[in-house]
């Protein structure tokens, strides 16, 4: 039950972002410039940070929203599920496996991050932008998950929601919906 009052058909951080749209404003659009505006990096690759983040985090809401929506746009689950289980063996290019250690450093502390992980990315080809925009969205989801996990959110257990979240953030992105989330009050289940 979460510590504060928000509307019950909006669970995780979307209850959060309604509650203070003032405040939500410039983090929705932060989100959006960072995972769906311009980059080197695919918009998949960038869900899979947000989720191997989120998964360290043990933020069962957030991981499961950023697995559901990087699997969409990966094509595929394989890519995601052995990324959470081992970055050095999952199914990407060396430069990603990279910049997935950066992000699971910045997760643990900003201080976590070397020189040699910076090193070791540069070495497999990651650019300047590549290693800021990891970081910055470690950092971002870091904020994410102690805002849904810190006011105790509603999390629910239907993996079918998490596919239809995936499909809202894939093909609307992470701007508010024009008319609002009353639509939502129907489909929510535990």
């Amino acid at each position: 039950m979460p510590y504060i009052t928000l509307e019950s058909h909006l669970p995780g951080i979307t209850g959060l972002l309604e509650y203070r749209k003032d405040s939500a404003q410039p983090i929705r659009e932060l989100t959006q410039f960072l995972l769906r505006g311009p980059s080197s990096l695919s918009e998949g690759e960038r869900e899979l940070i947000a989720s191997i983040v989120s998964s360290g985090n043990e933020c069962r809401f957030c991981t499961t929203a950023h697995t559901a929506a990087a699997n969409m746009l990966l094509g595929e689950n394989e890519t995601s599920d052995k990324a959470l289980k081992d970055i050095a063996t999952a199914p990407v290019s060396d430069k990603m496996k990279a910049l997935l250690v950066i992000a699971a450093k910045v997760r643990e502390s900003g201080k976590s991050v070397t020189n040699e992980v910076i090193a070791a990315a540069k070495a497999a080809g990651a650019t300047d932008i590549e290693i800021h925009d990891t970081v910055l969205i470690a950092a971002l989801f870091c904020l994410y998950n102690r805002y849904v996990d810190g006011l105790d959110t509603f999390t629910p257990t239907d993996p079918q929601y998490y596919e239809n979240l995936a499909d809202r953030i894939v093909h609307h992105g992470y701007t508010r919906l024009p008319e609002g989330y009353d639509h939502l009050k129907k489909t929510i289940s535990s």
